[in-house]
Order: C-alpha cells, then structure tokens, then sequence
C-alpha cells in the first residue's frame, strides 16, 4: 500500500512525462499549482462541459459529483471552475478511436496530439482554494479512464439534459 504523497509523486512524475520543458513545468506547479502539458503522448484529455458533468451526476454538488465520477469512471478528472469544464484523462489512442476523431461539438471535445491543456498539479484538489482541481485524483501513473465509460458517461449526460428539457416543455 502506498500512501497519498506517495501516489501524488509518482502522478506527478509521469504526467511531466508530458511537459515540453520538464523544469519549467515543476517550477509553474510550484508557483501557479497549474502547467501545460502535451496531450497524444502519454495521455489524451476529453472536455466535457460542466452541464452534461452534472446532468449525469443528477447534481450539482461538488462532493456528489466528485464520487460519482470516481465510481463511473475509476480514473483522473480534473476541473476549471471559470469555464466550467471538466477534463477526463483517457489513454493517448483515444483520439484516434473512430467515434472520438474530429469530435468537436460544443459541449464535449477530444484533446489529442495537436492538444496543450493546462493540467493541476496532484493534491491539487480543493475546489473553494483554486479554480482548476482534481476532482478525482490520479491512483498512480498511467491511471486513466477507459474511453468507453466516458462515452457512455457523456450518453447519459446528453439524455438527462434532453429529458429535462422535454419536461419543461410540457
């Protein structure tokens, strides 16, 4: 068993794996909590808007929401609270998975290896003291989501929205 710092460490070793200067990217996460990583290498990222995060979760509350997610997802989330948006980290081939490639639509992107994104650094997960936090933390390196859970995650999202939406029509 390790332990959460141990975890955190070896998360955040792996995922500078992504950086394209490792040194400034320690010295951003040191400062700011926040640095850009590349996406297609090591892991793709799904953008997903906070509307179909919560229509999902059947709430807005950010503990629900986040134990929802670890249990249908069983891997990283990240959030930014000012666009509000949530990042899904699944594996690099992701992107070129026939459903995901040249998936663009407003409420749901696929980040792959033309992508740059603005990642937390692990135990960065309170969301009243930053704006872009882990929602549910990375278990270890290379601990993602698989891409069929977020697919089938963001079809129950979209059919709650659009059930609301037909109930306030009647």
């Amino acid at each position: 068993m390790h332990s959460t710092r141990d975890r955190e460490l070896a998360s955040a070793h792996w995922l500078l794996s992504a950086a394209p200067a490792i040194k400034e990217a320690r010295r951003e996460w040191a400062e700011n909590g926040i640095t850009v990583l590349r996406c297609g290498g090591i892991f793709t990222a799904i953008r997903i808007s906070a509307g179909i995060m919560h229509a999902a979760a059947g709430t807005e509350d950010p503990v629900a929401v986040s134990d929802y997610l670890a249990r249908v997802l069983r891997g990283p989330v990240f959030a930014d609270q000012t666009s509000r948006r949530f990042y899904v980290l699944v594996p690099a081939s992701t992107s070129k998975l026939p459903v995901w490639k040249g998936n663009t639509v407003p409420d749901v992107e696929c980040l792959g290896g033309s992508s740059f994104l603005g990642v937390p650094r692990p135990g960065r997960d309170d969301p009243r003291e930053t704006r872009c936090h882990w929602v549910v933390p990375m278990d270890g390196p290379g601990d993602l989501c698989s891409p069929q859970a977020v697919r089938q995650l963001i079809d129950y999202g979209r059919f709650r929205l659009a059930a609301a939406e037909r109930a306030d029509d009647e």
